[in-house]
């Protein structure tokens, strides 16, 4: 009787326990029932120590190969025809031509919203996709972000669709098992197996870099797939290859799952990504950098500089201190600043950990918005271009010359003010921040060569 009452406890209290688990499964549910992007539990195990051979990885295909999608981009270019000009005159030699290009997408929400790259939907007139069953739907666009090479798009169905599930990108480790899945030239999902090579990678291709690099075979059609850990949960976007031939040589890179829950969230919120900055220029800490500057640390953000009235200058961040941790993350290179920042919004509050004169200590900064930051270089107050600039100068990219502050070029001063930075020692500048990470590795002594838009439109060089 009494080992009866015992095994009745202990059912008992398991379903209890079971009771309570499938509660707090679907109170989460109706907590996050307001986002397109479903997100998986934290406490999943890992396959660690286990060869390609003992690892079964059937059952995250099979998740993941129904939720990614083929996507086609019809653009149209308009040219021209000289000998038809001569015989029909101006426009008579004009015509249409369509260019298709193609790509992948992973489908995040059950009602048809999808995220792919920007560059496979850039410029597009039509957007068609085809899932994994070969049925085919018309896509809107509903909003893109250039700097990480995201795309959200929508199609409208009266099925319930499979979709991915965003797992958490910082638990990602190197050396895990991840799968590739992606829908190149309307051949149906292909599955391609690795490991993730390297975490917050730096590209240095003037974007945001905090990338994740695999080892798993990802060639130009499967952009905009699904980078996916054994489980079947979404850790990245595959967004790009390294290669002089166009073709996979060994390395990929996507943008990370928690970088692109946020931009879409941003999308669908606001219609733009709420991008905020830390306020800090400097550069990441290394050997040789580190006994240049005369300290001890070979790891962190060393800062330079802080921006006027940002919100590491209200914290009292100044220059000489350096960053080695954002809340629970440890930083030691920019691309792992950045990329933590990057999943932030203006306003949001970050615990600052930094070594100042060989003495650790915190300080909560308050994100600034970045559209409202400027910088200066040489003399010239500089920000970010608007919608307007863009339109009057037929320009995406650049900076803005708010204000001279340079003697020497007073006397251009009617041409420079309000003319627009296009590039700087050949390297073009997207925005501000683009060009405060170029600015924090060029001493003020050093002479460089400035290309820039007048502002009456006029393209110059200057040495400064």
């Amino acid at each position: 009787m009494k080992r009866f009452g015992n095994l009745f406890l202990v059912s008992l209290l398991s379903g209890a326990t079971t009771l309570g688990a499938y509660k707090l499964l679907f109170d989460s549910d109706l907590i996050h029932s307001k986002s397109i992007v479903t997100v998986a539990p934290e406490n999943y195990s890992r396959n660690v120590g286990l060869g390609a051979e003992a690892i079964d990885f059937t059952e995250a295909a099979d998740k993941t190969v129904h939720t990614v999608v083929h996507v086609k981009n019809v653009s149209y270019r308009t040219t021209t025809n000289p000998m038809l000009e001569f015989f029909y005159g101006f426009g008579g030699g004009q015509q249409q031509q369509e260019q298709v290009g193609t790509g992948s997408g992973v489908i995040i929400s059950e009602d048809g919203y999808i995220v792919t790259n920007n560059h496979v939907v850039k410029d597009a007139s039509d957007i068609e996709i085809t899932l994994n069953n070969k049925k085919t739907y018309k896509a809107k666009l509903i909003g893109t972000d250039i700097k990480m090479d995201i795309a959200v798009l929508k199609i409208d169905t009266n099925e319930k669709l499979p979709y991915s599930v965003f797992a958490d990108s910082d638990n990602v480790k190197v050396g895990e098992w991840v799968l590739a899945v992606g829908n190149p030239y309307n051949l149906t999902s292909t599955v391609t197996a690795g490991i993730v090579s390297a975490k917050a990678r730096n590209l240095d291709t003037n974007g945001i870099q905090s990338f994740i690099q695999t080892d798993a075979a990802v060639n130009p059609g499967n952009s905009g797939g699904a980078l996916v850990n054994t489980h079947g949960e979404l850790i990245g976007i595959n967004t790009m290859i390294s290669s002089q031939t166009g073709s996979y040589v060994g390395y990929s890179f996507a943008v990370p799952s928690n970088i692109t829950r946020k931009i879409i969230q941003d999308i669908m919120e606001f219609g733009n990504v709420q991008r905020g900055i830390l306020g800090v220029e400097g550069s990441e800490l290394n050997g040789s950098a580190s006994k240049e500057l005369g300290i001890k640390e070979t790891l962190g953000f060393y800062i330079k500089k802080t921006t006027k009235n940002s919100g590491a200058e209200k914290a009292g961040l100044q220059t000489g201190d350096i960053i080695i941790k954002l809340d629970n993350q440890n930083i030691s290179t920019f691309a792992e600043l950045s990329g933590y920042v990057n999943t932030k919004r203006p306003d949001d509050k970050v615990l600052v950990t930094f070594i100042r004169k060989e003495k650790t200590m915190t300080t909560t900064v308050t994100l600034s918005k970045i559209s409202v930051s400027s910088t200066e270089f040489k003399g010239l107050e500089l920000e970010n271009i608007t919608a307007a600039d863009k339109k009057k100068f037929r320009v995406d990219y650049g900076v803005k010359i708010k204000e001279l502050n340079n003697e020497r070029l007073n006397v251009y001063a009617n041409d420079l003010k309000g003319g627009i930075i296009l590039s700087i020692g050949n390297t073009k500048i997207t925005d501000i921040e683009s060009a405060s990470k170029i600015f924090s590795n060029i001493d003020e002594k050093e002479t460089v060569q400035i290309e820039m838009m007048t502002a009456n439109g006029q393209i110059i060089r200057l040495i400064l």
